[in-house]
């Protein structure tokens, strides 16, 4: 029996989608939020229920300071067993982990923003 991946939005991919939204409908681009929904529903949720590793490994990205290092050591002690990884859509960047069948939707951004707020997943101890 082949058990399908389920793929579930995180309230950080939604509030980033809600940021998109404003931007997009400031810019007068409501149009481009449209396809930008209709691209995740109907391409990427899709593609990643069938192929949940067809993106890119995002710990394989060049660790070149003792600061990224220590930080990547850190975020796969909070994955444990789970796999982090970016689909490239588009405009947009999504990050997700992968914990067995379940895909986890984390962020989305566009390729003009640089970087993901990693501490907003996981609790503080």
């Amino acid at each position: 029996m082949t058990h399908k991946t389920t793929v579930q939005i995180t309230a950080n991919f939604e509030r980033n989608l809600e940021n998109i939204e404003v931007f997009l409908v400031e810019a007068e681009a409501l149009r481009a939020y449209d396809v930008l929904l209709d691209e995740l529903l109907f391409t990427v949720i899709p593609n990643l229920e069938r192929f949940p590793d067809m993106g890119r490994s995002f710990m394989n990205r060049p660790i070149r300071s003792i600061e990224v290092a220590n930080a990547i050591r850190a975020l796969q002690a909070k994955l444990q067993d789970g796999a982090l990884r970016e689909y490239l859509l588009s405009d947009y960047l999504v990050l997700y982990a992968r914990y067995d069948e379940t895909i986890y939707l984390l962020s989305i951004k566009h390729y003009r923003q640089l970087s993901f707020d990693f501490a907003g997943h996981w609790p503080t101890n």
